[in-house]
């Protein structure tokens, strides 16, 4: 549920959790996402990091500008000003292309079995829904997107791999995420996008943010090797679409 005021938790001298809520639900990543932004518009003194999360707002400061307190009271007036604006803004929807099963999604065949359904169901139930981005962690760009339905909602690997190639797109549970580098992992891995996530060079560097809406696009092989040599030579323009 939603809490009717912010709780504040301190992390060591200099850093403040502020939950918004004890449940994962759109409503309250709406108002983390909120009081994130908000607190970007309004400069906090000291201020250094944010860190939205699903249900909650890390907040990263310099413990020589600001304290606690008076982050915890600057906060406090925000929550007032958002208590009368509303949470649902328009957000940017972008569409991922990706190939679906085979050396691409090695585990869309069990996720199928696992559920009484065929590949193409599968394909056709992941990719019909638009997904939230709930939060941006584990390695620098991925995103954590919800929520696929209950007929494809599968559990992690047993064991992880010690491998994930990049662009992989993949099923934890009710979450659906993509791999926006090679990394060690335990999702099931459905399908890869030639698309990239993430890039230092960028400003930002990551391509999606909480917030953003997703819609997988199913590709053929010739689509992926099109899009993966524009991606390669820089050509790649992000399809966005109005929401």
């Amino acid at each position: 549920m939603s809490y009717t005021s912010a709780r504040f938790l301190p992390f060591g001298d200099n850093a403040l959790l502020v939950e918004i809520g004890d449940k994962i639900t759109s409503e309250i990543n709406r108002k983390v996402i909120a009081l994130n932004e908000a607190i970007i518009n309004v400069h906090i003194k000291g201020v250094e990091e944010l860190v939205p999360t699903y249900r909650s707002l890390l907040i990263r400061y310099n413990p020589l500008e600001t304290t606690h307190e008076q982050i915890i009271s600057r906060i406090l007036e925000i929550e007032k000003i958002l208590e009368d604006m509303p949470t649902e803004t328009k957000a940017r929807k972008i569409v991922i292309p990706v190939i679906y099963g085979g050396t691409y999604g090695p585990d869309l065949n069990y996720v199928a079995k696992t559920h009484g359904l065929t590949e193409e169901q599968v394909v056709k139930l992941h990719s019909e829904r638009v997904y939230r981005v709930y939060m941006i962690g584990f390695v620098a760009g991925f995103p954590y997107l919800g929520e696929v339905p209950d007929e494809i909602a599968t559990p992690r690997l047993a064991t992880p791999r010690l491998k994930v190639h990049t662009g992989s797109v993949g099923i934890a549970e009710k979450q659906t995420g993509i791999y926006p580098c090679e990394a060690p992992g335990g999702w099931q891995i459905i399908g890869r996008t030639p698309v990239k996530l993430f890039n230092h060079l960028w400003q930002p560097p990551a391509l999606l943010k909480p917030g953003d809406m997703v819609k997988f696009q199913p590709i053929t092989e010739a689509e992926f090797r099109k899009i993966e040599e524009l991606v390669q030579n820089e050509a790649y323009i992000p399809r966005f679409e109005d929401t």
